[in-house]
């Protein structure tokens, strides 16, 4: 049901949904609050202090059909448009802008993100861009690395270099419901970056199960806060897709700028009316060791609406660590929201329920091996605690044996598989992962076997487990370890890792498995924590402390222990420590650690 354009079915106001994309909520919003500051992005890259730059629904609108017309000068409909720019407005509005052309947008990446150049390139080749979006003091670079790299792209343009008056020139055009709307890659921990294909239904819908998941009922309440990189999945809902549909205003800063210090994080937070953040499990822990006392004396965080936790494995030693930093500053315990997400869902799966506290579960880990969740008792001789992912929001969640394909019952260790409108159309130019992945059938699930409006059923890689109703993931299937027909969850051996010597630096180590053409062969692979000097690290002390350890806790028996320096352990764009980058650069024998030769 609609009133005055305004829907009445939905707990949160927002625009009608018909052929909308996010740039056509853009233009309804610029008519209804056009003088209203809509975006402000936090700079700090040349004051500690930070530069506030703001654009209204109107400013912004204007800036988007401007860009459009510039991308539609240069492409046809369907070509795909890459942003290569650092965090900014700008990076909003070229990614907006794509998307009012009627072209496929692809939210990536500056060429010089360390570390990642050639995942870049690789991307860059399977998505075949004809047109390149960047920011004006980044074109010389981004025209290096193409050179570099032999990159072929017919056009570049220079977002902040093309004028507002730019869009007089604009073709209006209308967007399709399934029509692509982006390409959202992959991060790649474990596996080669996909293109996701997201369509412009698919966003829209959980733009509004996010806006009705994690903000108030009232309307035009509240703010967005964020730090995420806009390339990545939960950064570009956050920032842009929810601001699109519900009309709340959005506070930016860059990543580095919350890693160089959290309190700017916390302070958007306190200084945003009805704040609702996101980042993964580690931040929150960062924060509430980087926060000052003398800081927090300065914080109101009383009006925090949600604080989204949608990072694997999620740990209540985290949450709590947060929630009891910020205490005296009013946050309230229930804001926190550990939730479950991925990129082929737009983002948003589950999420515990609003008002309620984060809960956790302590499982028997032997159990957990063989495939059952069995709540521990005192006498339980090894445990693992896993945190609520909460239950599905407006969309369906089953848990299948991936091998018969058949439901499991609760209590049940098994695959995620997801049906909804959210649910991508699969992946760019790959149509035999397509077809394994989405439009799956499965028996007695409710409807016809179809899923959601016979959309079928998308198999996620993931294993959980239903206990009393709530989602708990246990890890990915092409991360399970399995020796000797038991399975071991590498975050479990990575928590063993992480206590065996104060040498290893906690987050920043990695456990995996290797074929050595007779058996199953378990590794890990550890950063050297900064505390320790690298000329005082004895590399025999901790692989003998980590070994002593797994065996005791785990029963394996670890065919190596990797120590590399910090930064050295192989991650995805997004940060998460890469599993699959390992066993990749082992097989080719790439995989080296910082021991003399």
């Amino acid at each position: 049901m609609t009133s005055g354009g305004v829907r009445t079915d939905s707990p949160v106001a927002g625009p009608v949904v018909g052929n909308d994309s996010l740039a056509t909520l853009l233009a309804w919003w610029a008519q209804e609050h056009g003088d209203e500051v809509a975006i402000t992005y936090l700079d700090y890259r040349f004051s500690v202090d930070g530069v506030a730059t703001s654009l209204t629904w109107s400013e912004f609108d204007t800036k988007v059909s401007a860009v459009a017309a510039e991308v539609q000068a240069h492409t046809a409909e369907g070509d795909r448009v890459v942003i290569l720019a650092r965090q900014s407005t700008e990076y909003v509005v070229a990614l907006l802008a794509a998307m009012r052309a009627g072209r496929i947008a692809v939210p990536l990446f500056q060429p010089d993100l360390p570390g990642h150049a050639d995942r870049l390139a690789a991307v860059l080749a399977d998505c075949s861009p004809t047109l390149a979006l960047t920011l004006d003091d980044q074109r010389e670079l981004l025209d290096s690395y193409f050179a570099e790299k032999g990159i072929g792209v017919a056009h570049v343009t220079s977002i902040d270099t093309v004028p507002d008056s730019r869009a007089a020139d604009y073709a209006p055009f209308v967007p399709e419901p399934d029509a692509v709307s982006y390409l959202q890659y992959t991060s790649g921990s474990t596996r080669i970056p996909a293109g996701v294909m997201i369509t412009n239904r698919n966003v829209v819908t959980n733009a509004r199960q996010n806006t009705e998941c994690y903000m108030t009922d009232e309307d035009d309440y509240g703010t967005l806060v964020s730090w995420l990189p806009l390339f990545h999945d939960m950064g570009l809902v956050l920032a842009v897709a929810v601001p699109m549909w519900s009309g709340r205003p959005v506070v930016m800063m860059d990543p580095i700028a919350f890693l160089e210090r959290p309190i700017r994080w916390v302070a958007a937070m306190a200084n945003a009316e009805g704040a609702t953040t996101a980042a993964p499990n580690f931040a929150y822990a960062y924060a509430a060791s980087r926060v000052s006392d003398r800081e927090k004396a300065f914080l109101d965080l009383s009006d925090v609406v949600s604080l989204v936790d949608g990072s694997e494995p999620i740990s209540m030693k985290s949450i709590n660590r947060f929630a009891d930093a910020f205490a005296e500053c009013g946050l309230p315990r229930t804001a926190h929201r550990p939730s479950m997400g991925m990129a082929e869902a737009v983002v948003l799966i589950s999420s515990g329920t609003p008002g309620e506290l984060p809960k956790a579960v302590t499982f028997d880990r032997e159990a957990l091996t063989r495939g059952l969740a069995v709540v521990a008792t005192a006498e339980t001789p090894s445990t693992t605690e896993l945190v609520s992912c909460g239950r599905a929001f407006d969309q369906q969640l089953r848990i299948v044996d991936p091998e018969s394909g058949k439901l499991l019952d609760e209590g049940v260790v098994g695959e995620l598989w997801l049906s909804g409108v959210n649910i991508a159309q699969g992946y760019w130019n790959r149509p035999e992962q397509t077809a394994e992945s989405f439009g799956q059938t499965l028996e007695d699930d409710g409807f016809d076997g179809s899923g959601v409006d016979g959309r079928g059923w998308f198999r996620t890689g993931d294993l959980g487990v239903l206990h009393e109703g709530d989602l708990y993931i246990t890890g990915r299937m092409k991360d399970l370890i399995i020796v000797d027909g038991r399975n071991h969850y590498p975050q479990d051996i990575e928590a063993t890792v992480e206590q065996a010597h104060p040498a290893v630096r906690k987050h920043s180590l990695v456990a995996f498995s290797v074929f050595d053409g007779q058996s199953e062969q378990v590794m890990v692979m550890v950063e050297r924590s900064k505390v320790v000097e690298a000329a005082d690290l004895d590399r025999d002390e901790v692989t003998s402390a980590v070994k002593a350890a797994v065996s005791h806790h785990h029963g394996l028996s670890l065919h190596d222990v990797l120590i590399v320096e910090p930064g050295g352990v192989p991650r995805t764009s997004s940060g998460k420590v890469s599993r699959a980058v390992c066993r990749k650069r082992w097989a080719e024998g790439t995989l080296k650690d910082g021991r003399p030769a």
